[in-house]
């Protein structure tokens, strides 16, 4: 078994581990919401909208973090504020944001002389030089996106399954949108810079995913979605330690395995279940 175990009695592997556990934990708890609401757009959109600032903080020799969140805060006030036009769908809004901060902040990073170097980190980041004082950043994080999460609880769950009746109860559904909002831009700026945003969006929207096919409850699609991410973590770095691949890129394409393991799980079920209720009836 030494296999299993041996890769993890490495220092930066073990950091590794940690990280990609607790930006899973805060991926499920605001990836449950982008896909119950249908936002993995959204998700994907602010992902890469972070690049203006993360370029401008390092050529400017300031935080990346600093400009990652600044970045996305516009991001998303970009995006509320271009969902109020009656004549355009948000996902209009979202794709113009999208292409234009993206295309942004590759014009930026072009002036630097690692440009290829400094992109390349962006998207992928690197999972195995993951620090202590990241891992405390993270852990601060997923305490931050837990209280975020029970405090709009209320308001997000209408929101999702009907935002109209949210008014009409007073939630403020504005309001939870704009907390929703937040919860996502914490997530991916406290994640990003330490894996990267193939990384991040991959548990953003995978786990919650698969785990939704199975879950009954929001409480449980997080508690689902936090154990497939961690179970993507664990077994993307073995199978990069063993095989020698990029660790991030390989616990993304683990989630998303993951996933079509549980769709392909959920559709057997969906076609078993009828065939033993009619032959019980059958029976009876």
């Amino acid at each position: 078994m030494s296999w299993l175990f041996a890769p993890f009695g490495v220092s930066f592997v073990e950091r590794a581990l940690w990280g990609g556990l607790l930006v899973s934990g805060i991926c499920a708890l605001a990836g449950t919401w982008v896909v119950l609401r249908g936002m993995a757009f959204l998700g994907d959109a602010m992902s890469h909208g972070m690049l203006p600032g993360v370029a401008t903080a390092s050529l400017l020799g300031g935080n990346p973090l600093l400009g990652a969140a600044l970045s996305a805060s516009a991001m998303a006030l970009g995006v509320t504020a271009l969902s109020r036009s009656p004549r355009l769908s948000q996902d209009t809004g979202i794709g113009l944001l999208f292409a234009g901060m993206l295309g942004l902040g590759v014009i930026i990073v072009s002036r630097s002389q690692s440009f290829a170097v400094d992109l390349t980190a962006f998207l992928f980041g690197d999972v195995l030089a993951v620090r202590p004082r990241d891992l405390a950043l993270l852990a601060a994080a997923l305490g931050a996106a837990a209280l975020v999460a029970a405090a709009g609880h209320r308001s997000f769950t209408a929101l999702a399954f009907d935002p109209r009746k949210a008014a009409t109860l007073g939630m403020r559904p504005r309001l939870a949108h704009a907390l929703l909002l937040g919860l996502l831009t914490l997530a991916i700026t406290a994640s990003f810079h330490v894996v990267g945003t193939l990384l991040v969006f991959g548990l953003l929207i995978a786990p919650p995913a698969a785990a939704v096919l199975w879950a009954r409850g929001v409480p449980m699609v997080m508690a689902g979605a936090a154990l497939i991410g961690a179970l993507s973590t664990v077994a993307g770095l073995l199978v990069s330690w063993h095989l020698r691949t990029a660790a991030g890129a390989t616990i993304a394409v683990t989630a998303v395995g993951l996933f079509f393991v549980s769709a392909l799980g959920a559709r057997l079920r969906d076609r078993v279940r009828p065939a033993a209720i009619g032959a019980e009836g059958a029976v009876t």
